[in-house]
């Protein structure tokens, strides 16, 4: 073989390797087992409790509004603290809050109150993000109410459809028992809400 056409094969076989490694396995819809090993999965992450620290990189978008940056974000039971900064801006912001009532700071000169994080986050930001949600979805956890959920060939929760949201697993940090995800993809229509996962703090 002459080394033009060598060349050509080798980089045929590169590209073909790279597009099967590209390819993740489809979710695949549940079954009695699978439902029966995930409502385990989730009583031992809810055993161990809302305590815990995410750092990752934060993209949001609309189709009109967007925004991203890098998050950090402390949920202590109901309570917590979304940091962001922006790279691009150089601005950072503290979402805060609990139950019924949330403080955005950073983005005027005095703090912003409101009754709840996702509506505060809309109004000011133009955001949509389901946080009361996204507190058990990023754990790959069903939140409260009717849920379909799909499953990679691992066994882990590859999908979960929600509160009108489709929630897509596209990575999970396996050092952690049970394991946690590492890539989320939440898409509404043109809503979509994006975490790349660095690390996980647990108690």
């Amino acid at each position: 073989m002459k080394a033009g056409a060598l060349r050509v094969a080798i980089l045929a076989v590169a590209l073909l390797l790279a597009a099967c490694a590209g390819q993740r396995p489809r979710p695949v819809a549940a079954d009695a087992a699978s439902l029966e090993r995930q409502a385990a999965r989730e009583g031992v992450l809810r055993a161990q409790g809302s305590d815990w620290r995410i750092e990752a990189r934060l993209a949001v978008s609309d189709g009109g509004n967007s925004g991203s940056g890098s998050l950090d974000w402390i949920q202590q039971g109901e309570d917590f603290r979304f940091t962001v900064h922006a790279p691009v801006t150089g601005k950072t912001w503290v979402l805060s809050g609990g139950p019924g009532h949330a403080v955005l700071q950073g983005l005027a000169s005095v703090p912003i109150e409101g009754a709840g994080a996702s509506q505060l986050l809309e109004r000011e930001l133009g955001w949509h993000v389901p946080l009361p949600e996204l507190v058990d979805w990023v754990r790959a956890m069903r939140a409260p109410g009717p849920a379909v959920i799909e499953f990679r060939p691992d066994g882990l929760p590859g999908r979960i459809e929600q509160a009108g949201w489709r929630v897509e697993y596209r990575d999970y940090a396996m050092e952690f028992d049970p394991p946690l995800p590492s890539r989320v993809f939440a898409t509404r229509g043109e809503y979509s809400v994006r975490l790349a996962i660095r690390a996980w703090t647990l108690p």
